[in-house]
């Protein structure tokens, strides 16, 4: 089944166009990457599929449902959740409480309901809770729920907004540049992680800079370069690919790409 789609996706800002008519198709349970150098649209092409910006020409497809138009809210409720490049944290929260926030989606009471401390508001507290609990637990970071963001490694940060996208329960998850900033050792921790999302049926669509990552972890890579699709399909082939080499990849990326072991 193909989860998310995008059809000659396009969007400009001034002159310059960032995305041009990208068509994309993501099927159920893969890892799917999206590479390219600086400038080459990738985090765009994530903003207007997360509903952040709205695209001039094109539409973005979540299931066959045409989402094009949906603002994030929406969207979260048709089961996208998303990361950030940059961390997006409560730092004088704990790291359960910023988890419960993504939460949100599964949360029905209103204001008045909370004010009053009503049974119901307690049940979704609760649920909330352990729902949080669980997604904590899934990136590894069960034991330190009740410490402070604040206090927290830069490797546990990055692993604690992929627990928060968790909360909502996806079947999408959009990560923009997991491992950016990470050591070897944290970015093998966040590589067992997608491995294991993937395993347990969450669609992956990932943009990252590390390329031993992007080729360990990937079923199908799309590059970009200036905003267009240069080539797409599998990590031997994308990583052989002349023009990926020449416009992307070059000797050291290549070389890096090649040390990638499954």
């Amino acid at each position: 089944m193909i989860v998310l789609s995008t059809d000659r996706l396009s969007i400009s800002f001034g002159a310059l166009r960032a995305v041009d008519r990208v068509s994309l198709e993501v099927e159920e349970g893969l890892v799917f990457s999206i590479i390219g150098p600086n400038g080459a649209g990738k985090t765009t092409l994530f903003n207007v599929i997360s509903g952040l910006y709205v695209a001039d020409e094109g539409r973005v497809l979540i299931a066959g449902e045409d989402v094009t138009a949906l603002p994030p809210d929406k969207l979260a409720r048709r089961g996208l959740s998303r990361t950030f490049q940059n961390l997006q944290i409560f730092f004088r929260m704990t790291a359960l409480e910023n988890v419960m926030v993504g939460c949100h989606r599964h949360e029905a009471t209103g204001l008045i309901a909370d004010l009053l401390h009503l049974p119901a508001v307690l049940q979704q507290n609760r649920r909330s809770r352990e729902r949080a609990m669980a997604a904590l637990a899934r990136v590894g970071l069960a034991s330190m729920a009740d410490q402070p963001a604040g206090g927290m490694s830069y490797g546990a940060l990055k692993r604690l907004e992929i627990a928060r996208a968790l909360a909502s329960e996806p079947r999408l998850l959009l990560l923009d540049e997991p491992a950016a900033g990470c050591n070897a050792v944290e970015t093998e921790e966040i590589k067992a992680i997608i491995r294991a999302l993937a395993a347990d049926g969450v669609t992956v669509v990932l943009v990252e800079h590390d390329m031993r990552l992007v080729m360990n972890v990937s079923d199908c890579i799309h590059v970009l370069a200036d905003g267009h699709t240069l080539a797409e399909g599998a990590a031997a082939e994308v990583r052989n690919n002349p023009a990926v080499i020449e416009a992307y990849l070059g000797v050291h990326g290549t070389r890096e790409a090649a040390l990638a072991v499954g």
